[in-house]
């Protein structure tokens, strides 16, 4: 079976993100059938309350656009003894929100307790053994309603940069969610985590990164927001990212799990019929079905 099979998408690919001042929010009718005309075959969730809150008419929601809930974003700050009862409390509720409208993995978004992502935060030797501790509590509790946990490295939460990472996979067990475009911001590579690291991956989020304005988020040069605003994602095959690299790697590795087109967007009013984000997002499926082509 091609890897074609397990395309999503994800709302942010349509610019809808949860984050305060965000930008124009795209109504979700529009945005699913957009994701089906594209060709794609699931959708993640979205901010919270975006889909259908009610875990069945969540499903038949998506499932009326020939989509099926295949997981979701989850922040949870997992480093502050104050906070990380209710932290893995709202984890709960999310995983057994999504396990009921039929998805099969909850990607935990290792937060920070700042504002945004344009900020880092370097932990303490206790927060870090903190951080892992209530990591594996969390994936158990997530395992308990169905699902499995997908950690997602991303640009200013605590999991970020290269040595984040590497720290991350050598100090727990916990799976996944490769997500290209914030791995190689963070100065990684992710087709190299993809090879070696495979039997870790359970999720992938796949973007294409302009590698001009990556090496000027890592250097302090401009914040993560306004590199989203001025376009830094691309279409799939229009960055600097290898894409097809990742995607041999993880098909060798035997990797089973969903490929989400992420491409992080802000939008600043609503696109005329035909036009905006699903541009890009056709561009990225033509490029994966000239990938799948040639393996």
């Amino acid at each position: 079976m091609s890897f074609l099979d397990r395309i999503a998408g994800a709302p942010i690919t349509w610019g809808v993100d949860g984050s305060p001042g965000w930008g124009h929010l795209m109504q979700r009718d529009r945005v699913m059938q957009e994701m089906a005309d594209a060709g794609l075959h699931a959708t993640e969730l979205g901010p919270d309350g975006y889909l259908p809150l009610n875990p069945d008419e969540m499903a038949d929601y998506v499932k009326g656009y020939g989509l099926v809930v295949v997981g979701g974003f989850v922040p949870a700050i997992l480093y502050r003894p104050d906070l990380v009862d209710e932290q893995i409390a709202y984890a709960r509720r999310a995983a057994r929100q999504m396990a009921a409208g039929g998805a099969n993995v909850l990607v935990l978004g290792p937060a920070t307790a700042q504002a945004g992502y344009d900020d880092s935060l370097q932990l303490e030797a206790g927060e870090w053994k903190m951080f892992f501790s209530n990591l594996e509590r969390l994936r158990d509790v997530v395992a308990e309603e169905g699902l499995g946990t997908a950690l997602h490295p991303h640009w200013g939460m605590v999991i970020e940069r290269a040595a984040h990472i590497d720290r991350f996979l050598t100090d727990c067990d916990v799976d996944m969610c490769l997500d290209t475009g914030h791995v190689f911001i963070g100065g990684a590579d992710p087709a190299s985590i993809a090879r070696d690291a495979a039997s870790r991956v359970s999720h992938v989020h796949l973007k294409d990164v302009d590698g001009e304005y990556a090496e000027m988020i890592r250097a302090g040069e401009i914040p993560f927001r306004q590199g989203t605003i001025d376009g830094m994602f691309t279409a799939l095959g229009q960055g600097a990212v290898d894409i097809a690299g990742v995607i041999r790697h993880l098909e060798a590795g035997g990797f089973t799990g969903w490929y989400v087109l992420e491409q992080d967007k802000v939008l600043d009013e609503e696109p005329e019929p035909g036009q905006g984000p699903i541009a890009d997002a056709i561009a990225s499926v033509e490029f994966l079905q000239d990938l799948a082509a040639s393996m």
